[in-house]
């Protein structure tokens, strides 16, 4: 190996032979004076991790040792890296994937050069093909030995032939042709330089005519900074791909109601109706066309194909039309516009101008319901959608499918139901059954039974509830609960209180149809007997089913609850009174005196109001 770095050294190095004899004597001095002194451990320097795109060399490899001839070092270093110049700035390539590649490539090439730079060690003319060992005599014939090195000084060697070879440039082009580099050898010996039309050559035999930066390769060539490096030669023009479609919409997909409430706290419940309204043939959306993209071109100045975007689809739903040109989806009627999750839908109200009363009739409807008055005593109204009241409910049955707003409020009786699928807003609840599978906000409860499947909020106006019993899944948030009387109130918290009145319901409502199905059928055959249990078999068919959705809902939610813990139920109220029974879970706190800001919550199976 020392011959070798001698023979490369003197091939790639421009130093004085003088110089050169210095060094190996300066080398070979050192050598001595360590051999005789204990060997002390070198710790070695730790490098830096690699980055995307670099490769490490060893010093035994090739290439080592052609960068440490190169050089002028006496040996190879430890380790020698190199990286692909500006692969991080291109996000078309994986750096590690090619520099994995381009390492095998270059450590071949190298190993092959070195082979022709460097001859076999030659055997020596005079004296054996390996001399014996020569006793050091200043010492006074001590048992030391000369490096083999000063015995081959004193004899005569073949001489090195001249060796002559020129600066070798290698082309790597990416797996994907968009980006190419090059990396030059240096010439050994009287060997020809790198120079401008040589790498320009380079290129042109792997077929790189796009891209390439002709000032670098020019310039690089003339400042001597070519060698050992993985210079970017050229940079393709990746394909853009066209824009994906969209759909541009001119009705909102999602429809906001929030409380605005005023200097006094008071909430006007008048003011929650939030209605997208179009005319028939108006647009609700539109479709914007996807870009047809632009071709690119690879470093082999090959064209690169690009992908059309994808065309967006119109959310079509119910009561809509698309247009002739396919690019608009436009209201096939009048009506009021909602997003469902996948389409827009134009759904068709009912508009009653008075109250519903004997003039009316019972509402049953498959759209919105808006009422401008009142629902009088021992009327119904049930809608598939929400139902907007602007008077007040009186003794009577409400069923909303989606929102009840009530901007005056509910005045019922001990058998009045009210119902609603999603959210109520109402000024006052007296008397009353309210089922809520969403929210319950209102000014006052007095006297109601609640089952609510969400949070009840009766925070604005006067903010009190006087007796009756609540049911709420999460949370009851109140200014004031109970009365100074002691009116008995009862709060419950946790389970799921409306899909659970829901089911029993249902339970109910199957037992009668299964009781008078069993009458029929004892009964002789009549016509009226045959089309009642037709109805009777359809009807029961239908309540099955239903109580079978039931047991899907309340298993999912009783799975949550589990999740979240009743410990996460709160009551929340400025000042309670004696009277109040809060029954969280399986346990229940009676409170015996007045307490002013409650949070009733429990932990450690055991209520407190902190």
């Amino acid at each position: 190996m020392k011959f070798k770095n001698q023979i490369l050294n003197r091939l790639f190095g421009d130093r004085p032979e003088e110089a050169d004899k210095e060094n190996v004597q300066q080398a070979e001095e050192e050598k001595i004076k360590e051999a005789s002194e204990p060997a002390e451990e070198v710790s070695k320097p730790e490098l830096p991790p690699l980055i995307p795109g670099e490769m490490e060399f060893t010093d035994e490899e090739a290439v080592n040792q052609l960068y440490a001839a190169w050089t002028g070092a006496l040996e190879a270093p430890a380790v020698f890296r190199l990286k692909l110049e500006g692969a991080g700035e291109l996000g078309f390539i994986s750096p590690d994937q090619e520099s994995a590649r381009i390492k095998r490539e270059i450590s071949i090439t190298a190993k092959a050069r070195l082979k022709e730079a460097v001859p076999d060690e030659p055997k020596l003319i005079a004296g054996e093909e390996h001399p014996e060992p020569v006793k050091n005599q200043e010492d006074g014939g001590n048992t030391e030995y000369m490096e083999s090195s000063e015995a081959v000084e004193n004899e005569e060697t073949e001489e090195i032939p001249p060796v002559s070879i020129d600066a070798l440039p290698m082309v790597f082009v990416s797996s994907n042709k968009l980006a190419a580099w090059i990396l030059v050898f240096p010439p050994v010996g009287e060997g020809k330089p790198a120079d401008g039309e040589l790498l320009e050559r380079a290129l042109k035999e792997k077929g790189v005519s796009f891209g390439t930066d002709e000032e670098l390769l020019k310039k690089l060539p003339e400042e001597g900074d070519c060698y050992f490096r993985l210079i970017l030669a050229a940079k393709g023009q990746p394909a853009a791909d066209g824009k994906d479609g969209y759909v541009e919409d001119f009705f909102s997909r999602a429809e906001r109601r929030e409380l605005a409430m005023d200097e006094s706290g008071r909430i006007d419940y008048t003011s929650l109706n939030i209605i997208q309204s179009a005319e028939e043939g108006q647009v609700i959306c539109q479709a914007i066309p996807p870009g047809e993209g632009v071709p690119g071109r690879n470093v082999l100045n090959q064209e690169l194909p690009a992908k059309a975007g994808k065309a967006a689809v119109l959310p079509k739903g119910r009561n809509t039309e698309i247009s002739e040109d396919g690019s608009k989806l436009l209201a096939s009627r009048a009506g009021r516009v909602e997003f469902s999750g996948r389409s827009f839908n134009v759904k068709y109200s009912m508009d009653i101008s008075g109250d519903v009363d004997y003039s009316t009739g019972n509402i049953n409807f498959l759209g919105d319901v808006h009422i401008s008055g009142d629902v009088r005593s021992g009327f119904s109204v049930r809608s598939v959608g929400d139902i907007t009241v602007e008077g007040v409910v009186e003794a009577s049955n409400v069923e909303a499918g989606g929102d009840l707003r009530v901007a005056n409020g509910v005045l019922g009786d001990t058998e009045t139901i009210i119902r609603s699928h999603h959210n109520i807003y109402a000024k006052f609840l007296e008397n009353s059954i309210i089922h809520v599978r969403g929210n319950l906000y209102a000014d006052s409860l007095v006297n109601c039974e609640v089952y609510c499947d969400g949070e009840v909020h009766i925070c604005s106006g006067r903010g009190t509830i006087i007796g009756g019993e609540i049911r709420a899944a999460h949370s009851v948030n109140a200014k004031i609960i109970g009365s100074k009387s002691e009116s008995p109130t009862a709060v419950f918290l946790g389970s799921h209180p409306f899909i659970d009145f829901e089911k029993d319901f249902i339970l109910r409502k199957i037992e009668d149809m299964e009781n008078e199905l069993e009458q029929l059928e004892r009964q002789p055959d009549s016509p009226a007997r045959t089309q009642r249990l037709g109805k009777l078999k359809l009807d029961l068919s239908v309540g099955r089913m239903k109580l079978g959705q039931f047991d899907k809902d309340l298993e999912k939610e009783k799975k949550k609850m589990e999740d979240e813990g009743v410990e996460k139920c709160r009551l929340k109220c400025d000042l309670a009174y004696p009277g109040l029974a809060l029954t969280i879970g399986k346990e229940t706190l009676q409170l015996t005196q007045e307490t002013s800001m409650c949070n009733g919550r429990l932990a450690a199976g055991e209520i407190y109001l902190l």
